[in-house]
């Protein structure tokens, strides 16, 4: 099969190319920069010149690949409502270029909890609609694309993707803490994260691509919840600092933008995205990753 991805020189989707490789897949790849160009066409794959603007190359791509597999995103935290429209806009155009064919759409989501009182589950449908909404809907916007012949599946990753090389959330957390000598967590630091090893994740993108249905949401989740004060503490051994609470009206004073988000809860289970793939994780924890130096090489 050929697989157009987008992402594919960051974070998780470098692990899923080789995810897909391995397993004997062609990939496609969108990249913007010469340097990213060059390590892909090292590893074997093909390329698409563009960014997530260039919306008549996502468009091509789509159309040259029998799966596509949407992983980008500007993440530009300065200006959110960029990151959305860029979102809204790339899902539209891949999903209007794979109209009618049946092919695979699966993209990245993010997980949020409707109810409080318990982790996230699969069958629980994301509140966000429309170009307003987190991600500009996007979630919404691809699964809407499976009544028009596209085989549209949700990959919704953890809050924290961790490995070795991870720029993420943690680590994050982890410079706040080398810059203010304390490894903080916000009020009593009962609220958890789910988390789930890079390796993991890129592998259930790959199932997701060779199995899951049309309007499947996955859980890429190996832990339902690990607390953030867990998480502070094993910062803390790591970099022989102290751990210290920090007061919620100083979070983002104390962690920067994540402050934001440092003290909500996060969980979200996977039992039904284990079952139905046959996906079991075996990456390291997020706690095995910190205290092995992930964070801090």
């Amino acid at each position: 099969m050929r697989v157009f991805i987008t992402g594919a020189s960051g974070w998780i989707g470098s692990a899923a190319v080789d995810e897909l490789r391995t397993a004997g897949h062609d990939v496609l790849a969108l990249s913007r920069s010469d340097a990213s160009t060059a390590a892909l066409e090292r590893a074997g794959v093909s390329v698409l010149r563009g960014t997530l603007d260039d919306l008549d190359t996502l468009r091509q791509g789509a159309g040259e690949a029998d799966a596509v597999l949407h992983l980008a995103n500007k993440h530009d935290w300065a200006n959110p409502k960029e990151s959305d429209r860029a979102e809204r806009a790339a899902v539209e155009a891949l999903g209007d270029a794979l109209v009618g064919s049946g092919k695979r759409f699966a993209l990245a989501s993010g997980l949020l909890r409707l109810d409080s009182s318990r982790p996230a589950l699969e069958s629980d449908p994301n509140p966000g609609i429309g170009p307003d909404a987190p991600r500009g809907g996007s979630e919404n916007l691809a699964l809407d694309y499976a009544a028009r012949g596209v085989q549209s599946i949700a990959l919704r990753f953890a809050p924290t993707v961790h490995g070795i090389g991870d720029h993420g959330f943690i680590s994050l957390i982890v410079a706040a803490a080398l810059r203010t000598g304390v490894s903080g967590y916000i009020g009593d630091g009962t609220n958890a994260w789910a988390a789930v090893h890079r390796g993991d994740a890129a592998r259930l993108a790959r199932l997701a691509i060779e199995q899951a249905p049309a309007g499947a949401r996955l859980h890429a989740v190996a832990e339902e919840g690990v607390p953030t004060r867990v998480i502070a503490e094993a910062i803390a051994q790591r970099l022989g600092i102290p751990t210290a609470s920090i007061d919620p009206t100083d979070a983002v004073d104390h962690f920067g933008f994540i402050g934001r988000f440092f003290g909500a809860d996060m969980t979200a289970s996977s039992e039904v995205t284990q079952r139905a793939y046959s996906w079991t994780p075996i990456g390291p924890t997020l706690i095995e990753d910190i205290a092995a130096g992930a964070y801090t090489r």
